[in-house]
């Protein structure tokens, strides 16, 4: 084997350790970091960044464009929230009846959309989006207006007392974890490796025999279902379901997380939610200008980065180590 074949294949191994000892080195910074920056708003970068995973899982390795994400991710909230707080559930067995409810949601809306393709697709997300927007403003039990508030922080697992914000911290930092590895695990398997093939020339994916319908119908569900995790959580966290989780503003807001951090890049959504959660943050003091700010920073990003943050530094990178070698 020449020693070509052998840097084509030794590249993946490669990009997998690194991916590897990236997590780790953010694990370790996580770990630490309540220590100088206010917890609650860690979980909530945290769950946000989980969301943008979900929804780069499904533009950035199969190559459609969801206008409707926060149906699960805002849907997932509110069963978390309802069965927590009315049924009695502990927080750990709500966050998994969000999760399968958005991965159900996720398996009808995919039977319905995944034969479409480009804008067609993402309008029939967005109107079946609006539809369960519209379902949660009537129904009963999700409190129309007003949500569903003071969700209780039970002990999870019947251990962890999840009203002390630093120990919930670490419970959302695992479940965070679990999701990135899962994405992570996707992406680098063979399943994974069908998915790129799907977005590179579908056409050609069929030829060779794949059922892509199939495939791009199971990346839809397990990227409902991530999404709905991140919504669940996120939903015990601030122990409170609102529209707000399920309006389409909320699924625009998921897009530009994942664009300004890098589309189809591993680390690229976690960037992007904490480049946006951070400007929320701070900006708050601005009012309705946080909006303008926000659209100016997306536009100079946009210009500045083509690639996102990550993406423009990996290129930047290969860029560096091709000139060496």
């Amino acid at each position: 084997m020449n020693n070509a074949a052998i840097t084509l294949t030794s590249q993946p191994a490669i990009a997998k350790n690194r991916d590897l000892s990236i997590l780790a080195m953010l694990v370790c910074i996580a770990i630490v970091a309540p220590l100088v920056i206010y917890p609650v708003f860690l979980m909530k970068v945290l769950c946000f960044a989980l969301f943008a995973l979900a929804f780069n899982l499904l533009i950035g390795y199969v190559g459609l464009l969801s206008f409707g994400h926060a149906m699960f991710f805002g849907g997932a909230a509110y069963i978390s929230g309802h069965v927590v707080k009315v049924w009695g559930w502990s927080p750990e067995l709500g966050i998994l009846a969000g999760t399968v409810c958005a991965a159900l949601l996720g398996l009808v809306t995919g039977v319905l959309a995944i034969r479409r393709q480009g804008i067609y697709f993402a309008m029939v997300t967005l109107a079946l989006a609006q539809m369960v927007f519209f379902f949660c403003v009537q129904a009963p039990f999700t409190g129309g207006e007003d949500g569903i508030q003071a969700i209780p922080r039970r002990p999870i697992l019947g251990l962890f007392d999840l009203s002390n914000d630093y120990a919930f911290y670490y419970v959302v930092l695992a479940i965070f974890t679990f999701g990135f590895l899962v994405i992570w695990r996707t992406i680098h398997s063979p399943f994974g490796q069908v998915l790129k093939a799907i977005r590179e020339n579908e056409p050609r994916a069929i030829s060779l025999g794949y059922r892509v319908e199939q495939y791009k119908l199971l990346a839809f569900v397990l990227s409902a279902a991530l999404a709905g995790m991140a919504g669940a959580t996120k939903a015990i966290v601030f122990q409170l379901a609102s529209l707000t989780d399920v309006s389409w503003q909320m699924s625009g807001e998921v897009v530009l997380m994942t664009l300004v951090g890098g589309m189809g890049t591993v680390f690229g959504p976690i960037v992007g939610a904490g480049v946006i959660i951070t400007m929320q943050n701070y900006l708050a003091g601005f009012g309705e200008w946080v909006l303008v700010i926000q659209g100016v920073i997306f536009v100079v990003v946009v210009l500045a980065f083509r690639k996102g943050i990550v993406g423009e530094l990996q290129a930047w990178w290969q860029r560096r180590q091709n000139q060496k070698g």
